[in-house]
C-alpha cells in the first residue's frame, strides 16, 4: 500500500524531484539520467516516484518545458513593451534573436542535442508533445496579436518556421561557428518580414 501524503508534502516532494531531475540533465543528459539517481537525491523510494511520473521522460520534459515556459514569458514580456508604431522586422529580429540566444545560455537547454531531444520525443506519448506543439502556437499567436501582420498569416507554418531554427540552434558546430550569428539573424528576419505588415 503506498503511503499517502499531504498535498504540502506532495508538492515538495514534486518540486524536489524536478529539482534534482534538472541537476542530472545539467550533468548527464537524457540517456544518462536515471530514475534512481533522482529518488536517491530526493531521498525517497523508487516506488513513490511513480506515484508522481509514469517514467523519467515525463519528468525530464515537464523540467525542460518549465525552462522555455520561463524564457517564451520573458520574450513576450519584451514584445508587449514595444510600441506597436515603432516596430520594425530589424528591431524585432534582435529580440528574438537575444532569446534564441538566452536559450543556448540555459544549461539544461544547452546540453541537449538532436539526439537527446528526438529520444526524449519518441518516449513521451503523443498527447503529450502535441500538446506542448499547441502551446507554443498558442504563444506565437499571442504574441502575433501584438503587431500589425499580414492577413494570410498561418500560426501553425509560423510555429513550425520557429521549431525549425530551435532545431538549427542544435546543430551550431555543422553550421560553423563564425557563420551562425549570421545565420540564425538571417532567419529569423526572413520569417519576421513575411508577417509583418509593411
Amino acid at each position: 500500500m503506498p503511503k499517502s501524503y499531504s498535498e504540502q508534502e506532495r508538492e515538495y516532494i514534486r518540486e524536489r524531484l524536478k529539482e534534482e531531475a534538472a541537476q542530472c540533465l545539467a550533468k548527464y543528459g537524457v540517456r544518462r539520467t536515471t530514475v534512481d539517481e533522482i529518488v536517491r537525491r530526493v531521498r525517497i523510494p523508487k516506488g513513490t516516484f511513480y506515484l508522481f511520473y509514469k517514467s523519467k521522460e515525463l519528468l525530464l520534459f515537464e523540467v525542460i518545458q518549465e525552462q522555455q515556459e520561463n524564457i517564451n514569458r520573458q520574450l513576450y514580456q519584451a514584445v508587449s513593451e514595444m510600441d506597436g508604431r515603432e516596430v520594425s522586422a530589424e528591431k524585432l529580429t534582435d529580440l528574438v534573436f537575444d532569446f534564441y540566444k538566452m536559450t543556448e545560455r540555459t544549461p539544461i537547454l544547452k546540453l541537449l542535442d538532436t539526439g537527446e531531444v528526438e529520444l526524449l520525443v519518441r518516449k513521451l506519448p503523443r498527447e503529450i508533445v502535441e500538446e506542448h506543439f499547441q502551446d507554443d502556437r498558442d504563444m506565437i499567436e499571442k504574441m502575433l496579436a501584438l503587431f500589425p501582420v499580414k492577413k494570410e498569416v498561418d500560426t501553425k507554418v509560423i510555429s513550425a518556421a520557429f521549431h525549425a531554427i530551435y532545431f538549427a540552434t542544435l546543430h551550431k558546430a555543422e553550421i560553423g561557428e563564425a557563420q551562425y550569428d549570421g545565420a540564425l539573424r538571417m532567419m529569423i528576419y526572413g520569417i519576421i518580414v513575411q508577417i509583418l505588415e509593411s
